[in-house]
């Protein structure tokens, strides 16, 4: 067995009998400071562990050719009907979604940008309408035509007015004209004021009477408006409201439309009337919100929002597609707790996920008519990986984009376009957190480092004072 000598023998640390040392101030003072450079260089080192490093590196983009592309935004458009607003995506490898619908929400909005209404839900299978193959007499003019001047009076004298708002170089509104003069006639002979006088057709000329036309939101020609008098279809603020008609145009079916309207009115409860489902309210106003997420391929593409009708033409003159970006984003949208968590480690992050958002961009009249406003953006995706426990996955995935905007005159209708472009690389930031081995040495060695200097410096004072003294004893040495 071992002896207990021999084992204090490989003792280390030897101590000296506290009788044969002795405390000085000077050491005392230095403890002190070296005690509290001890504890300021501790917090540093823990400061810089808890501090989280990365590593910032530009590679290939490492996304699969399945991968899509979503883009989410709020569009604001005082000017563009969400009767005839449409959502296009398109891009380089010939994919073209047109008038998309089932992730797209239209809201009508007043030239302030505030909600007039519930969301519009756009009207199919408008390129299908019959327009009927009459044939018309020049000089037969069954419609009564209206005017700013007489709108009003002929609208309170009777219980239904169905309303033509055409313009004479409108394809559409040439061919709807044989049958609507047609089905004016016989309602004229049948319901006129020698009858019951319930109903009447009229037609509005645009061209000549813009402002009228602009009064109850025509974009569209030709657009078959209903305005009711003395009937339940009011508004909350007691003004009358006005349905729209998007049914067949022919002869046969226009006076289906008039028998239909003459029946008690009543408002439209979600059954399955044919008729009623082709007329539907009018819009309240001349603005509409769009808003929701698209899907595309990671190629360069574009979003395009104009005004789109299969039966329906615009004057390019009168089109105005100012529009308010309240949000355009790429990718999945961020959490705005992960979004701030993430920025906590990296700053600059979520700085350019957004450059369009809150901003307007204003036809300013520079050009008189065909006015499209584009915008050119540059996408690169972010990726954020986290190296903790040993194992790599990824944190956060941002889309961020540089854009230039511009307005310009073009040969066709307006639009609002974005066009977008990824990048084929992408940025990778890695996560580097330290590790705790790494950390217990660095105290180790601030506490060994520390007092050991401090033991040298006081030898060095405690060395220096006794020269001194024994200087001035007179000593030699």
């Amino acid at each position: 067995m071992v002896s207990a000598t021999k084992i204090k023998s490989v003792d280390f640390y030897r101590k000296i009998p506290k009788d044969l040392t002795e405390a000085s101030l000077s050491g005392a003072g230095l403890s002190i400071i070296a005690a509290l450079f001890m504890m300021f260089l501790f917090g540093m080192e823990l400061s810089t562990y808890l501090a989280v490093t990365t590593q910032t590196s530009v590679i290939v983009d490492n996304s699969s050719d399945d991968d899509f592309l979503q883009i989410d935004f709020n569009v604001s458009f005082p000017a563009l009907s969400c009767e005839f607003a449409s959502v296009d995506v398109s891009d380089v490898l010939s994919t073209n979604r047109l008038n998309l619908t089932k992730t797209i929400t239209k809201i009508p909005i007043d030239p302030h940008l505030k909600e007039t209404g519930e969301e519009y839900h756009s009207t199919p299978d408008l390129d299908l309408i019959n327009h009927g193959d009459e044939h018309h007499d020049d000089n037969a003019y069954a419609a009564v035509p209206l005017t700013g001047g007489n709108f009003d009076k002929i609208s309170h004298r009777f219980p239904i007015l169905v309303v033509n708002f055409y313009a004479p170089w409108c394809y559409w509104s040439s061919r709807l004209r044989p049958s609507w003069e047609k089905a004016a006639e016989v309602t004229r002979q049948k319901y006129g004021l020698d009858n019951d006088g319930r109903i009447l057709l009229g037609s509005v000329d645009c061209t000549e009477e813009p402002t009228l036309c602009t009064k109850y939101h025509i974009q569209g020609y030709p657009s078959i408006r209903i305005f009711h008098n003395g009937s339940d279809l009011s508004g909350d603020e007691g003004h009358q409201e006005h349905d729209s008609y998007h049914g067949n145009r022919d002869t046969d079916s226009l006076l289906k439309m008039v028998e239909e309207l003459l029946r008690p009115i009543k408002k439209f409860d979600g059954t399955t009337n044919h008729w009623a489902s082709r007329i539907r309210k009018a819009p309240a106003s001349g603005g509409c919100r769009i808003e929701g997420y698209v899907r595309a391929k990671k190629v360069p593409g574009e979003l395009v929002i104009s005004a789109v009708s299969g039966a329906h033409s615009f004057d390019a003159s009168r089109m105005n597609m100012t529009h308010y970006v309240d949000h355009l984003s790429f990718g999945r949208l961020i959490s705005d707790r992960l979004l701030t968590d993430m920025r906590r480690l990296l700053p600059y992050l979520g700085q350019s996920h957004d450059r369009l958002n809150g901003k307007w961009f204003v036809n300013e009249g520079k050009f008189a008519a065909n006015v499209t406003i584009e915008h050119y953006l540059q996408v690169v995706k972010t990726e954020v990986v986290s190296r903790r426990f040993g194992q790599e996955h990824s944190v956060i995935e941002e889309y961020e984009y540089t854009a230039h905007s511009s307005v310009a005159h073009g040969y066709y209708y307006p639009v609002a376009k974005f066009h977008f472009d990824l990048s084929p690389m992408q940025v990778m930031i890695s996560e580097n957190p330290k590790s705790f081995s790494h950390f217990i040495t660095n105290v180790c060695a601030i506490i060994g480092g520390v007092f050991t200097v401090a033991g040298i410096l006081d030898s060095i004072f405690q060395s220096t004072y006794g020269m001194m003294k024994k200087v001035e004893l007179g000593k030699n040495f």
